[in-house]
């Protein structure tokens, strides 16, 4: 695997949450680059050895937004 996918969202409760599409990896932050630093820390752990662990990470953010019509 050369790329991993995560799914961004944002946290009813404040903040982000993120989890692997694939993989059982989840984390969650109070903000986008504290999310980014627990997403790699997240990986590196899934994944300890350097040659099995995906070379890019790509953070796909969904932001809902209600609009009354």
């Amino acid at each position: 695997m050369t790329e991993l996918i995560f799914l961004v969202e944002d946290d009813p409760e404040g903040g982000y949450v993120a989890r692997a599409l694939g993989e059982s990896i989840f984390t969650q932050a109070d903000s986008l680059p504290e999310l980014r630093e627990r997403v790699k820390d997240a990986v590196h752990c899934h994944y300890p050895d350097e040659a099995t662990r995906p070379k890019l990470i790509r953070l796909h953010i969904v932001h809902d937004e209600v609009i009354a019509s």
